[in-house]
């Protein structure tokens, strides 16, 4: 029993740390200007949601809702009500990847494991690359789902169906299209785990959601210009509606099959796969079932984003990642087998493929008027709109219209214009904010309220 206790202490003392390291990496990244749109979507949508506004973002031009049906902003509001920071969402972000570890650890003890394996399991998954970097890529709701899944199978496994029904609506509220990656596991759960009533119950729910989503939700709180713009786009070469892809995959199926099984996708699956290699036997990988959803839509689509392990796209396949390291682990078939050489391999991969070398290189390039940018956000007093550039934005969308799209005959929308001209991201040059300062300098409405280390500051004279 004592012995018991100093695992589970031991895996408490793990992931608190690791939470922690997460929450400063993340925190860090965002002080020193890394942050981009995705955080400023969610950021004002929470923040929204917690005033009792309507959550419609001036980032992307819609509902929060017609982004991906994620119903979990709205309980993640309620932290906002204590105190609207965007640091909640690193907290929550941080706290659900390092949770992980916890069901993890039970998992491979239920699998018939040894304490010291289970723990070894937990810190193979906390070292899996995709992780960290998925820490550093702004805030996205699915690290909530990674945890989620765990626990769903545990529970299916233990028979909790109280949790088991819980986990898989955590799951569903994250994203709609983890609906499939829900629906992927009922089939595993029904057919290869002999847990029918479990498998029916993700089955039906990830189908149900699904088409409400997809065809309600996401419509409703956004059209289909929503739809299209914010999920399609990136299998764009297969039609713009689900209906045309679904033509297209049966009438020309040699279009996937030239995009499949291309060197970019291969280059994939190698990195996708290289830190767990060792326990990915052909017998012990029927858990990856799983992962078909995800993995699939990363290599159909072609957007480069779904196959850069740096963004969040291949989180969900994580989970069945770790059960098939299990089963393997469980068999004696693993290929390696000793913890030391297998927690040495994972940390091998965590240093070749984690982005923590971001910080003394990329996430430095803002450094040289950072100060000048940090004083001329300090000077935005009001809640009132704000044209700035898209770094900035994470840093101000506590209100109901902030802008980083250039267009010079929208500038009258905006109360602040805070630009930074050595570092003008992408969404306009140098040039551009250049021609933008010229104009207003011009203007009688606009006022020059602060310029130090090109960093500008103007503010609409009250009336």
């Amino acid at each position: 029993m004592e012995k018991a206790f100093k695992k589970i202490n031991i895996l408490s003392v793990i992931i608190g740390i690791s939470a922690c390291i997460l929450f400063i990496s993340s925190s860090l990244r965002h002080e020193l200007f890394n942050s981009s749109g995705d955080l400023a979507f969610f950021d004002q949508g929470i923040y929204l949601i917690s005033q009792g506004q309507t959550p419609i973002s001036s980032i992307i031009g819609f509902h929060a809702l017609a982004d991906h049906a994620a119903w979990i902003l709205y309980p993640l509001a309620l932290l906002y009500k204590i105190y609207p920071s965007v640091y909640w969402l690193f907290a929550v972000q941080s706290c659900a990847l390092a949770l992980g570890a916890l069901p993890t650890y039970l998992l491979a003890l239920e699998a018939g494991l040894k304490k010291s394996q289970a723990l070894m399991v937990s810190a193979v998954y906390l070292l899996y690359p995709v992780a960290y970097n998925s820490n550093l890529c702004d805030f996205h709701p699915d690290v909530i789902a990674v945890p989620g899944l765990l626990t769903a199978v545990l529970a299916a496994r233990t028979r909790k169906v109280a949790w088991f029904i819980f986990s898989i609506l955590l799951v569903l509220g994250c994203k709609a299209v983890l609906s499939l990656t829900v629906v992927a596991m009922g089939i595993w759960l029904l057919l290869f785990e002999q847990r029918r009533f479990y498998g029916a119950i993700a089955l039906f729910s990830g189908t149900a959601w699904f088409v409400i989503a997809n065809n309600f939700i996401i419509p409703f709180f956004g059209g289909e210009a929503a739809l299209l713009n914010r999920h399609l786009y990136r299998y764009s070469y297969l039609g713009n509606s689900f209906s045309e892809m679904a033509q297209i995959l049966l009438s020309h199926p040699e279009v996937i099959f030239n995009n499949i099984f291309s060197s970019i996708n291969l280059e994939y699956l190698f990195f996708l796969l290289a830190p767990v290699f060792w326990g990915l036997r052909p017998q012990y990988m029927i858990p990856l079932i799983g992962a078909i959803p995800c993995i699939a839509l990363n290599l159909l689509a072609n957007h480069p984003s779904q196959k850069n392990l740096v963004l969040h796209y291949s989180l969900p396949a994580l989970p069945f990642l770790i059960l098939a390291l299990i089963a393997s682990l469980a068999s004696g078939k693993a290929w390696l087998k000793q913890n030391k050489v297998i927690i040495l391999w994972s940390l091998i991969g965590f240093l070749a493929l984690g982005k923590f070398g971001f910080f003394t290189s990329r996430y430095l390039k803002n450094m040289d008027n950072w100060q000048a940018t940090k004083e001329g956000i300090s000077l935005v007093k009001t809640q009132d709109s704000v044209f700035t550039t898209d770094i900035i934005t994470p840093h101000l969308t506590h209100r109901k219209l902030i802008s980083f799209k250039y267009n010079l005959n929208d500038l009258n929308n905006f109360h602040y214009i805070l630009l930074n001209l050595r570092h003008p991201g992408w969404a306009a040059s140098t040039t551009d904010y250049q021609n933008l300062i010229n104009k207003l300098q011009t203007q009688s409405e606009f006022k020059l309220q602060y310029q130090r280390d090109d960093v500008y500051l103007f503010v609409k004279k009250s009336n």
